[in-house]
C-alpha cells in the first residue's frame, strides 16, 4: 500500500460531515466502520464511544484543511504537527502481499499503528497520510472545494495545481452556475444600455409647438 493512500483517511472523515448543508453522516457505529473501507479487520472493533470521538478528530482535521485553503501554511502543519505527536505510527516494511510476475513478496512500507481504541488508530493513519502529502506535494495541496456550499476537503494531485473543486460534479456545477451568471449580468447590461437610448432619445425629441 502507498503511503501516500492514507491520506484518503483524513478526506474520508472530514468529508462525512457537510456543515454548509447541516449534513452529518457520521451518526453510528456503522458509519464509523464504513471509514475503514477494506480495513475490516480495524473496523469490526469500533464501539459506540468511537462516534464521538472520530467527530472530535474530525474537527481537528477539517481545521488542518482549512489553515492551508486560506494560505496559512504554518497554521496548518501545526494543527497536523499536533496529531501526529498525539496518534503515533510505527513505519514498517510489510510483504503481505505478492507479485504476480514472480510470487515474490511485494515489499512496501506500511504504517503500524498501536491504537488504545479505533479512533487513535484512524486518527494515526489519517494525520501521517497527511504528513506525507504535506511534505511530498505542500501545503496548499490541500484544498475545500470552491463550489459553494460544498466545502468537502480534497488533496491536489494536478501538475499544474489548479484543482479548485472535489469532483467532476462539482466543478460541472460550478461552471454552470458562473456561465448563468454571465448571461445574467449580460442581460442586465444589455436591458440598460437600451433604457439609456431611449431615454437619450426622449430627450433630443423635438418638442410640439
Amino acid at each position: 500500500m502507498e503511503l501516500a493512500y492514507y491520506a484518503d483517511y483524513a478526506v474520508r472523515l472530514v468529508n462525512s460531515e457537510e456543515p454548509a448543508r447541516n449534513k452529518d453522516s457520521l451518526t453510528s457505529v456503522e458509519a464509523v466502520r464504513d471509514l475503514f473501507g477494506n480495513s475490516q479487520q480495524a473496523a469490526r472493533r469500533a464501539t459506540d464511544a468511537d462516534v464521538t470521538r472520530f467527530r472530535s478528530v474530525r474537527a481537528r482535521l477539517r481545521a488542518i484543511f482549512e489553515a492551508a485553503d486560506t494560505g496559512d501554511e504554518t497554521l496548518a502543519v501545526d494543527l497536523l504537527n499536533s496529531l501526529l505527536l498525539e496518534f503515533p505510527v510505527s513505519p514498517q516494511i510489510s510483504g503481505h502481499e505478492t507479485r504476480k510476475s514472480d510470487g515474490r513478496p511485494d515489499w512496501h512500507m506500511h504504517l503500524a499503528e498501536h491504537p488504545s481504541n479505533v479512533t487513535a488508530g484512524y486518527a494515526a493513519t489519517a494525520s501521517m497520510g497527511l504528513a506525507f502529502h504535506v511534505t511530498e506535494h505542500g501545503p496548499e495541496r490541500l484544498g475545500l472545494c470552491q463550489a459553494a456550499p460544498c466545502r468537502n476537503a480534497y488533496l491536489d494531485t494536478s501538475t499544474n495545481r489548479s484543482r479548485r473543486y472535489c469532483s467532476d460534479r462539482c466543478a460541472t456545477r460550478a461552471n454552470v452556475a458562473a456561465y448563468r451568471a454571465r448571461k445574467r449580468l449580460e442581460a442586465e447590461r444589455s436591458a440598460s444600455t437600451g433604457r439609456t437610448a431611449d431615454s437619450s432619445q426622449e430627450a433630443t425629441a423635438p418638442t410640439d409647438r
